[in-house]
């Protein structure tokens, strides 16, 4: 027994200096192979980087083409673009919710969700298009009075329609789902209330004159794009933990960037009446119309030793100055609540529509807050603060019906008789 101690004495010695070069070699050996597997880990991220830029600049360029073509085509393509983009968007987000509970899919819940969709896009663009609305109807008697009446009614109509949608929600409850269910229901009219009521604005800017609808798009896409170019060639100091990619670099180079080609696209886009005229309609036809003051070219002298002696601005680019600063700074806070929402439900992109980009909910995110913005500047801001004589006349037609109409005149003729028989 002795004997067998020494001999592990003896032995242990060796074995542990054995041991020891043993995890050297490994260690030695290891290195290496640590350093080529971080050398090709940077090679293939490195590689991964600019085939993700290639990616997302090719699928850009046919969203271009795309984008280009519609607003060629005029007011009423573009208006159907948005819709079918809000329908992309909704499609997104009903089945987000619905893919972190594949187990507890309802039948029929996914048709309750599109009810309360539409229910919502025939209120909203109801309101937004009335106008167009009465203009696209046919002299005909019944078409008039068809249409009229919806005009009327259209309240009423969507409520009753919602109400449809509110009992099929209570008759489909079951037991052990209330909480699932109830969530489904709150998660589809914040959808309606967040993302479909805003996108709306963009309709009611394309009708007032595509230039309002065009400009504060650009601004974002610039913005976006500037942000993404400025970031990857500079960008070092991160912005905000919602999104790590973001950086200073890339939001500063992209807000001097957006606010200063919207003072020269406003120059551009302006000078046209294809984008400056609002459409009273849904028809396709060339529009005509007087400019206003806002875009009529106003001359500044330059003071002397510059190359030119006077430049010619438009009013509305000092408008535009604004649309590009909230563009820069502000709207992409609605991007910044898209990042965090996306984490809290731990996916990257709402959908995978659009190669290298994600979803359409991914790019709409702060085109939705600029949208409305852009409505409410507008609105506040640029144009008159009365209702001309032509918008009183259609608000008339569109209230009163034949006989109405008629008494109307009569008595505005008494009126005007009574007045010239005074003076």
């Amino acid at each position: 027994m002795n004997f067998r101690i020494m001999e592990r004495d003896l032995q242990s010695p060796r074995s542990a200096s054995n041991a020891r070069a043993r995890n050297r070699r490994k260690s030695t050996e290891a290195f290496p192979d640590v350093m080529k597997v971080n050398g090709s880990d940077l090679l293939v991220n490195d590689q991964n980087k600019y085939r993700s830029m290639w990616i997302r600049t090719y699928s850009s360029v046919w969203m271009l083409v795309g984008f280009i073509l519609v607003v060629y085509l005029g007011h009423l393509y573009l208006w159907g673009m948005i819709v079918v983009i809000q329908i992309l968007m909704a499609s997104e987000l009903f089945n987000l919710l619905r893919r972190a509970h594949e187990d507890r899919r309802l039948p029929g819940f996914r048709l309750l969700n599109w009810h309360f969709f539409f229910t919502a896009m025939l209120f909203v663009y109801g309101r937004i298009l009335s106008q167009q609305i009465m203009h696209a109807v046919t002299p005909e008697k019944f078409f008039y009075n068809l249409a009229t009446s919806f005009m009327k009614y259209q309240m009423v109509i969507c409520y009753f329609l919602y109400i449809t949608g509110f009992m099929w929600f209570i008759l489909t409850l079951k037991a052990k789902m209330y909480k699932y269910q109830f969530s489904q229901y709150a998660w589809t009219h914040m959808i309606l209330i967040v993302v479909f009521t805003q996108s709306s604005f963009t309709a009611a800017n394309i009708f007032e004159g595509i230039f309002w609808f065009l400009l504060p798009a650009s601004l974002i896409a610039i913005n976006d794009v500037a942000a993404y170019f400025f970031g990857f060639f500079f960008g070092k100091t991160p912005l905000i933990k919602l999104s790590p990619k973001k950086t200073w670099e890339g939001f500063l180079g992209a807000s001097v960037t957006t606010v200063i080609s919207a003072f020269m696209l406003a120059n551009v886009l302006g000078r046209f009446q294809w984008f400056t005229c609002p459409r009273r309609d849904l028809s396709t036809s060339w529009l005509q119309c007087d400019p206003g003051p806002i875009f009529t070219p106003e001359i500044f002298e330059l003071p002397s030793g510059l190359p030119w002696k006077e430049i010619s601005v438009l009013p509305v680019q000092w408008h535009a100055l604004c649309l590009g600063l909230f563009a820069s700074v502000i709207a992409p806070f609605g991007g910044f609540f898209a990042s965090g929402f996306k984490r809290a439900f731990n996916i990257k992109d709402f959908g995978g529509s659009i190669p290298g980009h994600g979803g359409f909910t991914d790019r709409m995110d702060c085109q939705m807050v600029m949208a409305v913005f852009a409505y409410i500047y507008h609105q506040s801001f640029v144009i008159p603060q009365y209702y001309p004589v032509e918008i009183l006349l259609e608000q008339i037609l569109g209230s009163l019906n034949f006989e109405e109409q008629v008494l109307l005149l009569t008595k505005l003729k008494e009126i005007i008789d009574a007045r010239q028989i005074q003076n």
